[in-house]
């Protein structure tokens, strides 16, 4: 018994030490590094052309780099691949709308939730075989997910009858679906915002009731007490001041928004 609580006090400091050391390190190092999706519209959206990057949580990074006094660069991520560049140090934290799962948590640590959404359909205009929800889960179906998001797991539990594509870059959901191969890919609130305003032969299902509601928030490696700490704490300010809501709105995000608790 003595052995274990040694060793549950050593877990401890340890868990200690890593929060106290990535605050000293982003200070030390002069900049704070955050792993983005770089083709998540309205959170964090590289422009093809100018390079900029735009989005709620885009700019919620300019504002913790901008509180912590130090510079900030993006680093490019996907949710398939943000577990490993988190754990190997290659980017501080995941700040693009990650979706708390359980799957998720135990190798990854989260903050407080800041945004929520519900799973939505994109089909196209042209497909009448997909008129309402009810028509997805269907004989003779494809469903596309994009591979390491949390409708992967999700499709593949609830689907019943339909096949489910599971698309790995540098395919995408979209070609899928607007090619044919698929009839619909499940997507959420904020993506599927972009897909009404970038694409003509797109057509968006809701769910007729809640289907399966997650929340958002930032990611970090586990083990890092005092940089969650100090990220919960942010998110509050953020959240009380109004700033994310004022972001939110900037975005057409404002419906999604968790408020502080």
């Amino acid at each position: 018994m003595k052995s274990w609580l040694v060793f549950a006090c050593l877990l401890s400091l340890s868990a200690v030490s890593l929060g106290a050391e990535r605050l000293d390190e982003i200070k030390a190092r002069g900049e704070l590094r955050v792993c983005i999706w770089p083709e998540y519209y309205g959170i964090s959206f590289r422009n093809v052309k100018s390079g900029a990057v735009a989005g709620v949580d885009a700019d919620m990074a300019r504002d913790l780099a901008a509180h912590l006094g130090v510079p900030l660069s993006f680093v490019d991520s996907h949710f398939a691949r943000l577990k490993d560049d988190l754990l190997h140090n290659q980017c501080d934290v995941g700040m693009f709308a990650v979706a708390i799962t359980p799957a998720r948590q135990a190798v990854m640590a989260f903050t407080q939730p800041h945004m929520f959404s519900d799973v939505y359909a994109v089909t196209s205009r042209t497909n009448s075989a997909i008129q309402r929800w009810q028509d997805i889960d269907r004989p003779g179906r494809v469903v596309a997910v994009a591979a390491g998001t949390y409708h992967e797991p999700l499709m593949r539990e609830r689907l019943q009858y339909a096949k489910l594509l599971v698309v790995s870059p540098p395919a995408t959901r979209e070609g899928e679906v607007e090619s044919g191969r698929a009839d619909v890919f499940m997507s959420d609130y904020p993506f599927t915002r972009r897909m009404v305003k970038d694409h003509d032969w797109v057509r968006i299902i809701a769910p007729p009731k809640p289907f399966y509601l997650v929340n958002y928030a930032y990611a970090i490696a586990p083990g890092q007490g005092r940089w969650l700490a100090t990220l919960n704490q942010f998110i509050q300010n953020q959240q009380r001041s109004g700033r994310l809501r004022q972001l939110a709105q900037r975005y057409d995000l404002q419906l999604i928004v968790r408020d502080s608790r």
